[in-house]
């Protein structure tokens, strides 16, 4: 190596071909893009920008270094610090150039970005992709969660800064990106109003366009969750201007990008920014199978107020996170759950798939009897719910007081348990009041929404109708069937209560403070004082079971009547998506014929065990192909 001598270069410039370009021309690059006074050499900056990845960026310490050693061979700048400021400047824009040719030139290529790649080649290596037609087959699978904890605070002397753009890569979105998503999702709401309210709904269950799962099922999943309330209040708007964060993962639990919440609710265009954003860095024809704690939610809303395109819809195949799955319906849960859908496969998958595969073995099914009979499974119990006004018609009559039985069961439990609740409360036996009121003003609302369903429903029937009512008041095997339906509801109410107060202390665990502590604590012990009575109740279901398998063996059960499941104590506060607690064997209205999923134990065990093959094999596969 060897320092160069002093060589001076002549250039005539003209607005059709100004300095910089000229500059760069000669392998320099300059600081300032109108008349430059200084120009760096193009490979001491890349040797810069090196540096400075091997070691903490330091221009002040470099440029000094370098000032020093230009002094002392006769070179002597005019003023102090003006290397440093000037050669910022070109190192600065030296990278963002950089950073934009690298961007634009991925944007030609057809495999996943270069970004996505340093992530994760054996996810984004994209050499092998399924396309849109295996909608149940994601080439990548990728998660989105939001977090309330991460905050910041508004800037106490009311300062509105703005930050400098920084063009270098970062995980975090921009402002602008979720503004302009937010504003677009105004739009859409805007445009499909009017439609939408000119167009006279009925008020039968349906399917919405494209979805597979009706609307009152969706309606009650939207309920169940806080995320799905855009206007529940998370954090104050009025002491942090960022309220939280929301994370882009892929499968092997790592940050692709992240975005400030600033509202005071969980709102979907953050969302659909992530998604937006990842889009942009895969190539036209990848899939991604996307976990979200309420994914039906976000696909109703894409679909209905076209959030995304057709040809983008058809590249996601959305799913629920185990974790997330017990307070979906059931109905839901079939259809989104992570173990019921193709391509998502297990964490444990090895182990899984060789135990489920020889236990399917030992069955001696037809693995296509068992496909066909999952997709009649799915067809049943994703159908959408009966009229609620009556209409005439003897069948529609007999739905309607089948329907109002089964309410005033319903209402019954209500009224039992609001009068417990009452109880202890005048009692005082309880040693947290404001929790107790909670759970006593739910109880409430439930009991007042389920008396008003059953006076529409009664007002609606005829005469014939009110007599046909009361002679199957009198039907011993409905009376018990329809008091073990009302029950296992309780019984998963109540079960959905304590799997979410539980989520909520586990979610404050890393809170310090000695009166959260203590509020946790007692919250938890009403949880713990709450376990017995849940236990009860399944044994009272237990005991109406017995009471259903007796009448249908004495033969005072309609014809091919199926006897419902026991449900087992153990393990039933975990919400599996296997367990009993989610299934209606014996309890729904098909009784007569009823189909091999429903009656055939071997059936229903081939289908689980079918299920967690195919997804182990399928994310396997994927996972070989592209090693």
């Amino acid at each position: 190596m060897y320092t160069p001598v002093l060589k001076e270069i002549n250039i005539i410039t003209c607005p059709c071909f100004p300095a910089p370009l000229q500059l760069l021309c000669h392998g320099l690059f300059p600081c300032a893009p109108v008349a430059p006074s200084l120009t760096v050499d193009l490979h001491i900056l890349e040797f810069v920008h090196l540096l400075f990845v091997c070691q903490s960026p330091n221009q002040t310490a470099w440029c000094n270094a370098v000032e020093t050693f230009l002094d002392g061979i006769g070179y002597k700048l005019s003023c102090k610090n003006n290397l440093r400021r000037r050669f910022g400047n070109a190192f600065h824009w030296y990278q963002v150039l950089t950073i934009m040719a690298h961007n634009h030139i991925y944007t030609l290529i057809t495999d996943p970005s270069e970004y996505l790649r340093s992530h994760c080649l054996l996810c984004f290596r994209g050499n092998t992709y399924h396309g849109s037609d295996s909608h149940s087959i994601p080439d990548v699978i990728v998660c989105i969660d939001a977090c309330f904890i991460q905050k910041r605070s508004i800037n106490p002397c009311g300062a509105d800064t703005i930050d400098p753009p920084n063009p270098t890569p970062m995980f975090f979105l921009s402002n602008d990106d979720v503004k302009a998503m937010e504003d677009f999702v105004q739009s859409c709401h805007g445009e499909r109003h009017r439609v939408r309210v000119s167009r006279a709904e009925g008020n039968e269950d349906h399917y919405e366009e494209g979805m597979r799962v009706p609307v009152s099922v969706l309606n009650r999943c939207g309920k169940s969750f806080v995320a799905a309330d855009e206007k529940c209040e998370k954090a104050s708007t009025h002491f942090f201007t960022d309220t939280g964060l929301m994370a882009l993962l892929y499968r092997h639990d790592c940050v692709l990008w992240l975005a400030n919440l600033t509202s005071a609710g969980e709102k979907q265009h953050y969302a659909l920014a992530l998604l937006d954003c990842l889009f942009k860095y895969l190539p036209p024809q990848m899939t991604i199978g996307l976990l979200y704690n309420i994914a039906c939610q976000l696909e109703q809303s894409c679909r209905k107020w076209k959030f995304l395109d057709d040809n983008t819809l058809s590249r996601i195949c959305f799913a629920i996170a185990v974790f997330h799955a017990y307070g979906h319906q059931w109905p839901c849960q079939i259809v989104y759950h992570l173990r019921r859908r193709e391509g998502f496969g297990l964490s444990d998958s090895e182990m899984k798939k060789n135990a489920a595969l020889d236990s399917l073995l030992d069955l001696d099914i037809n693995e296509d009897m068992l496909r066909a009979e999952w997709k009649v499974q799915i067809a049943h119990q994703t159908q959408p719910t009966p009229h609620k006004i009556l209409r005439q018609s003897k069948n529609k009559a007999a739905e309607v007081i089948t329907t109002i039985l089964a309410l005033e069961k319903t209402l019954d439990a209500y009224e039992t348990s609001v009068c417990e609740l009452e109880m202890q409360l005048y009692v005082g036996s309880v040693s947290n009041i404001a929790e107790l009121n909670l759970q006593l003003s739910d109880a409430r609302s439930r009991r007042a929404k389920t008396a008003d369903t059953l006076r529409c429903c009664k007002a609606a029937l005829e005469m014939q109708a009110k007599a046909d009512l009361e002679k199957m008041k009198n039907d011993t095997y409905l009376t018990v069937h329809l008091n073990a339906h009302a029950v296992k509801i309780r019984i998963r109410d109540c079960l959905h209560q304590c799997k979410f107060e539980l989520e909520r202390l586990e979610r404050f665990t890393s809170h310090v403070f000695s009166a959260e502590h203590k509020i946790h604590a007692s919250t938890q012990y009403s949880i713990k004082c709450r376990e017995p009575g849940v236990l009860k109740l399944v044994s009272t279901y237990n005991g109406l079971c017995a009471q259903l398998w007796s009448l249908i063996c004495q033969r005072r059960a309609p014809p091919s009547a199926v006897p419902p499941h026991p449900i087992i104590c153990e393990g039933i506060f975990l919400l599996d998506v296997d367990s009993e607690i989610w299934k209606d064997i014996g309890l729904d209205k098909d009784s007569i014929n009823p189909p091999a999923w429903l009656l055939d134990e071997a059936t229903r065990s081939g289908i689980c065990l079918q299920l967690e093959v195919g997804h182990t094999s399928c994310v396997e596969g994927c996972g070989a192909g592209r090693e």
